[in-house]
């Protein structure tokens, strides 16, 4: 792995996170927990390169994402789809992932955690959160179909402050 600037970046946000999916991993080294998501994007926002992502807040992963400064995203290569499809199925509060799945857990400059397995890896500061409320869906319709249980994500959004690729 090396550190590289976001410009040497040439994967498509879609496809990384949408089809290759990632984990979403907050907190430290002594405590943390790690959700795969399908769900998020990346772009320029107040003039700062950030992703947002999306977390519901029956997940375990979100008391660590609230109780944190910032969050890492991690992204694999295919090989690793059964691995995601375990931490996604899962949840941290009743497993121990990377002891279930062999990811092995590393510190960030910053003292954020990823997984020496991934491929890119994205630390993250958080700018901004809030939560998706219903009222202010203009369809309606796509509301009550991803949200029949009303449990609304919780959204983040967060600098990009450094980033390793293999």
């Amino acid at each position: 792995m090396k550190e590289i600037s976001l410009l040497q970046i040439n994967e498509n946000p879609f496809r990384l996170i949408g089809s290759d999916w990632m984990l979403i991993t907050a907190g430290n080294l002594k405590s943390f927990n790690t959700m795969t998501a399908s769900w998020g994007g990346m772009g320029v926002l107040w003039n700062k390169q950030v992703v947002f992502i999306f977390i519901r807040p029956q997940r375990y992963t979100y008391g660590f994402a609230e109780d944190s400064d910032g969050f890492t995203l991690c992204f694999f290569d295919e090989s690793y789809r059964d691995i995601l499809q375990y931490c996604g199925s899962h949840s941290g509060r009743d497993v121990n992932k990377p002891e279930k799945t062999g990811l092995i857990p590393r510190e960030t400059p910053s003292g954020r955690v990823y997984f020496e397995q991934a491929r890119l890896v994205m630390d993250c500061r958080k700018l901004y959160a809030g939560n998706i409320r219903p009222e202010n869906f203009l369809d309606r319709e796509l509301e009550r179909k991803i949200y029949p249980g009303n449990d609304h994500h919780r959204f983040y959004v967060g600098e990009i402050t450094w980033c390793m690729q293999k």
